[in-house]
């Protein structure tokens, strides 16, 4: 077969793929969204111990901590944990210590390192202060309502339910850069779960919310088993479901800031992500190229020798993605997608066709090297089991 004949066909299937990639996400989100939040009753829920691990100041750290110093769940404690006396995340958690004496609220600071992921090490450092038997772990960027904490650990009365966690929304925190963050977060990430979810797929575990009981952390372990994992979230879900147990994603969705406001910063965050993600599901991300639709859609409708028969399928695609973004926009703003679509369409398109191509250069980066930058570390994630964290330091790796 000519090498021209098999570029046509190609593009014809990419264009194909990319259609069906925005109009199953679509469904994917149509159907979550008309799903309500059902408000959990209080009544006979236990109490909670909930774990912030805590790295340096943040844009709105003192906000977000605060949110769940606001719960109206009956009994929780909070524990703040860091590495250093003179980390100034502890002043704020010890600011937040004296606005609420009436809240348990435990500050941590142990410079113990028990693997390659700091985080986990600062969880394992913080352990010992909780007092209840109900654990939430969520990360230190994420805020929350006050029904938060009641709605996430509902399910775990359930025998069967091993880990609750919870998908996020993007908060951008000023500038250009962040608003093209929380397109990732929004119009990329959130399809992408719930598509993998209509289909049956349950392996999540996302550090906005790890919700799950003391025995079922003892059953696999401990957190020591996780103390060089890049990817801790998914490796943590991973082990329960390995027990017999299931991960719920929970209706309750929370918001995380996006505070890169340089392209380098952004670029670096996302390569994180999207390595981390090609450790994980190798197959699945040299396959998730059609779901950046703008730059796909219109490099296969380019590469077709009968255009004119593709345009259809080109502005259905385009179409289709503009309907996925103001799902999103229509999700915040408690309005039909239609509705939020019109005055802006022009406009969003092209911020589309930006992010989409600028998720697409990082997702082919992905492919080269596998050095990822955490909270100013160097790391070097290897494939293997829960992809461990290479100890290697050699610069030579990139």
């Amino acid at each position: 077969m000519q090498t021209g004949v098999v570029l046509n066909i190609a593009a014809w299937a990419t264009l194909i793929a990319a259609n069906l990639y925005v109009l199953l996400a679509a469904l994917a989100q149509t159907i979550w969204f008309r799903r309500p939040i059902s408000n959990a009753s209080l009544a006979g829920l236990p109490a909670v111990s909930i774990l912030k691990p805590l790295c340096g100041d943040e844009p709105r750290l003192y906000q977000n901590l605060r949110s769940f110093c606001l719960q109206t769940h009956p009994q929780f404690q909070l524990i703040f944990g860091a590495r250093f006396a003179d980390d100034p995340a502890l002043a704020v958690a010890r600011r937040l210590q004296a606005e609420f004496p009436q809240l348990d609220i435990n500050v941590v600071c142990a410079p113990q390192i028990h693997g390659r992921n700091l985080k986990i090490s600062n969880l394992i450092n913080m352990l010992p202060a909780a007092r209840h038997d109900v654990l939430v772990i969520s990360d230190s960027d994420i805020q929350v309502d006050p029904d938060y904490l009641g709605n996430v650990i509902a399910p775990l009365q359930r025998a069967e339910v091993g880990l609750v966690t919870c998908l996020y929304r993007g908060r951008a925190i000023g500038g250009v850069w962040t608003q093209m963050g929380k397109l990732f977060i929004d119009d990329w990430f959130r399809p992408s779960v719930l598509l993998m979810r209509l289909f049956g797929g349950s392996t999540f575990g996302f550090g906005a919310t790890l919700a799950l009981r003391r025995d079922t952390l003892n059953s696999i372990g401990g957190l020591q088993t996780l103390a060089s994992s890049l990817a801790d979230d998914q490796a943590l879900g991973a082990r329960i479901r390995a027990q017999g147990l299931l991960t719920v994603l929970s209706r309750y969705e929370v918001a995380t800031d996006v505070t890169e406001r340089q392209l380098e910063e952004l670029a670096a965050h996302e390569l994180r992500w999207l390595r981390t993600i090609r450790m994980v599901q190798p197959l699945g991300y040299s396959f998730s190229f059609v779901t950046f639709t703008v730059p796909v859609a219109f490099m296969s409708w380019l590469a077709i020798r009968n255009q004119a028969m593709a345009t259809p399928l080109l502005l259905l695609a385009l179409c289709g993605r503009l309907f996925l973004h103001f799902q999103s926009i229509a999700r915040s703003r408690r309005a039909s997608p239609l509705a939020s679509l019109m005055p802006r369409l022009f406009l969003d398109l092209g911020w589309l066709a930006v992010r989409d191509t600028l998720s697409l250069v990082l997702w082919a980066a992905a492919f080269f090297g596998n050095r990822v930058s955490w909270r100013g570390q160097q790391l070097f994630a290897v494939a293997g089991q829960n992809v461990p964290l290479n100890p290697t330091e050699s610069s030579e790796i990139s």
